[in-house]
């Protein structure tokens, strides 16, 4: 059964990025260079079987509102509801990134051991690195081991920013200087 997704363009001071959803729900949303995109897309359509046409939908139009208030800093948590296929394993480590708070980060092995299945640091990195959602499903927040910026389907200089622009939001919520040690080193801006 061939289930509709409509697409369009969501602008972001990061650069433009691509939204697909269908009735039930988000169930792409990537920066448009993302080097993985067009397989992302292709799965979609061949492994899971979407038709893909440009179009918008209320999905769209809540997502939309709440990237633009996520880059404002008036918005820590996303509501837009999601539809994501995938293996019982990836579902298990996306749902496991949408518990990370706003501002906060996790490790790969710490993801791996809140789940029960220490050693498993590689296959969560491995699922981590196939979310189709960026941002809503935020798998900016995940680090290294050291504390390092490790990689990022939109880009470290992204993913700096966008924990930059975390940390900057809640030390304005707590009236504070903004300073985190992953952060120190600088941001895109």
């Amino acid at each position: 059964m061939t289930r509709l997704l409509q697409k369009k363009t969501v602008e972001t001071p990061i650069g433009p990025m691509i939204a697909m959803a269908g009735e039930e729900g988000l169930s792409l949303l990537e920066f448009h260079d993302r080097p993985a995109l067009p397989l992302e897309v292709e799965e979609l359509e061949k492994r899971y079987g979407y038709l893909i046409e440009n179009g918008d939908n209320v999905v769209l139009d809540q997502v939309t509102r709440e990237v633009s208030a996520y880059f404002a800093g008036t918005l820590t948590t996303f509501e837009t509801p999601l539809a994501t296929p995938g293996m019982p394993f990836q579902l298990q480590i996306w749902e496991s990134l949408r518990a990370i708070p706003y501002g906060e980060t996790r490790t790969y092995g710490g993801i791996a051991r809140e789940l029960g299945r220490p050693g498993s640091s590689r296959a969560v990195g491995a699922a981590n690195g196939q979310n189709r959602i960026a941002i809503v499903v935020p798998c900016h927040r995940v680090i290294g081991a050291d504390g390092s910026l490790t990689g990022y389907g939109g880009g470290k200089r992204r993913k700096r920013f966008l924990l930059d622009l975390e940390h900057r939001v809640l030390a304005g919520m707590a009236g504070r200087p903004v300073f985190h040690p992953i952060t120190a080193q600088g941001s895109l801006c």
